[in-house]
């Protein structure tokens, strides 16, 4: 089967445990998943079916939302709750300072991985070498967080926040929360996260482990479905022949007009090809469909 699974993650499971299911449910080898959560956090993750895993580079970059609920006062190793404690100082803050703080990280900002991430250096994962008890230095990384919305703070000696964060592919929620105790001058840590949209697929399109395993087809969307925020384009049969070999176009050939693309290729309701700028061409990124054979 190719297609899309938007996956209800549930808490305890990593995102390889969950894609190990998806193989087990669905019988097939080739499943795939953009956007690692962490085995603590709940909630959206798009696994790609069959030869649709190829697609998933389209959504593994779309924006992400978060709603999470940061602890202040408290620091951990891993910078959430499943960390080891490493600090715990009582602090004094009003709401409206914490507003005032969030402001410093909406838009473009740098954030230093933290140690539990899968980012690679000399070759390992930082998470790895976090399980040995290595620290090595990490250089801050470009991201983008659109918004910080704080929905709910419970003041106190220990001071909790519900946060509703937008932001861009690489954004490191455990990181916000603590740095946001750092600019609240004392610590603090990731009480609890939830991802509830990555692009446009929200919870309202996910399925809980337990009802994709009941009825896996109608759990599965389209590999149309993966790219229905590129700009589209409807081929003719001929043209829909030459797209399944990979062909490649002038671009005065297919209507893309001032678009820069990428382009999602579409013979009827199915998804034919990805097709980018190259040069003074398009070219094909992904072909989908596989050819048909005359009769």
């Amino acid at each position: 089967m190719d297609g899309l699974v938007v996956v209800d993650k549930p808490s305890g499971w990593t995102s390889h445990d969950v894609v190990a299911r998806m193989r087990r449910i669905f019988g097939q080898k080739r499943v795939g998943h953009a956007g690692t959560l962490d085995p603590d956090a709940t909630g959206i993750l798009l696994v790609g079916l069959g030869r649709a895993t190829r697609l998933l580079k389209y959504v593994q970059e779309t924006g992400k939302v978060y709603e999470g609920v940061v602890a202040f006062g408290i620091a951990t190793d891993t910078l959430d709750a499943a960390g080891v404690e490493l600090q715990r100082e009582p602090m004094s803050f009003t709401r409206a300072d914490l507003e005032s703080a969030k402001s410093r990280f909406i838009g473009d900002i740098e954030q230093i991985p933290p140690m539990v991430s899968a980012i690679k250096i000399g070759g390992k994962r930082l998470h790895e070498l976090a399980r040995e008890g290595i620290e090595v230095e990490r250089a801050p990384r470009p991201v983008h967080i659109s918004s910080i919305e704080i929905s709910d703070f419970q003041d106190g000696p220990f001071p909790t926040a519900a946060i509703t964060v937008a932001c861009g592919s690489g954004t490191y929620i455990r990181t916000l929360a603590a740095d946001l105790g750092s600019a609240l001058g004392g610590c603090a840590h990731l009480q609890s996260l939830r991802r509830t949209f990555v692009g446009t697929f929200g919870l309202a399109e996910a399925h809980s482990l337990e009802a994709i395993e009941a009825d896996p087809a109608a759990c599965t969307l389209s590999p149309a479905s993966m790219v229905r925020d590129l700009s589209s384009i409807s081929v003719d049969p001929i043209q829909s022949a030459s797209v399944r070999h990979g062909a490649v176009f002038s671009l005065d050939a297919l209507p893309i007009g001032d678009n820069e693309g990428p382009f999602a290729l579409l013979d009827g309701e199915e998804l034919i090809a990805v097709y980018e700028r190259r040069g003074s061409g398009l070219k094909a990124s992904v072909v989908v469909a596989l050819p048909v054979e005359p009769a």
